[in-house]
């Protein structure tokens, strides 16, 4: 039976059998027997990470030991707002870093808990908990980003939409042109507009 460690676009924890492209954390989650209570995060630095890094193993979801996550793609790491591993993405940390100060307007290069701590802010409503959504029009979001329509989350990609599921990407659909409600956070989509580009699942080249 899969364990309970794959995250959506939504930020949602779930059990599948797709691993994905990329491993991350939120802190240790998980009790004795790999089974998630009812904390989803416990640390404000969400991270994406490799999946191999300097040949290092691990027993997923060690006794107090973080909880490993995985995710389809960066895109849709970014979009449950997760940030670069400055440790074994450090290259890419540093573009995020690039990129998120242009696109934030900011006068210094922005440190990781100055960006965990706006991500932390921007990720949930403080009293349910449950993913912040926010609305803007479709036209101005970059590649990258996530929107949700009907309850699906969907991919923005040049001036199509792709429709997000664990088995890949759907086919390209035109974008409408209307207001949706944005998934990925609003840091994260200045970030990518600024030029971030997030490492995409094979199915989005479809």
């Amino acid at each position: 039976m899969p364990l309970q460690n794959r995250v959506t676009p939504f930020g949602e924890i779930v059990a599948v059998p797709e691993r994905g492209l990329f491993m991350g954390n939120r802190g240790v989650l998980h009790d004795e027997q790999k089974r998630l209570g009812r904390r989803r995060w416990v640390l404000k630095a969400w991270l994406i990470c490799l999946l191999d890094f300097k040949g290092r193993q691990r027993t997923v979801m060690t006794p107090r030991r973080y909880t490993e996550l995985f995710f389809f793609d960066e895109a849709a790491a970014i979009a449950a707002g997760h940030r670069p591993c400055y440790e074994c993405r450090r290259a890419d940390f540093r573009k995020w870093q690039a990129a998120w100060q242009e696109g934030m307007s900011l006068s210094e290069v922005p440190r990781a808990p100055e960006m965990d701590a706006c991500l932390h802010a921007e990720r949930h409503e403080p009293r349910t908990r449950q993913k912040r959504l926010w609305t803007a029009p479709l036209d101005d979001l970059p590649n990258g980003s996530f929107v949700e329509i009907e309850g699906q989350a969907y991919l923005v990609q040049s001036d199509c939409l792709r429709h997000w599921s664990w088995q890949g990407y759907g086919a390209a659909m035109s974008r409408p042109r209307a207001t949706v409600m944005v998934i990925t956070p609003p840091s994260s989509v200045a970030a990518l507009q600024a030029g971030y580009q997030p490492v995409l699942h094979p199915s989005a080249a479809a």
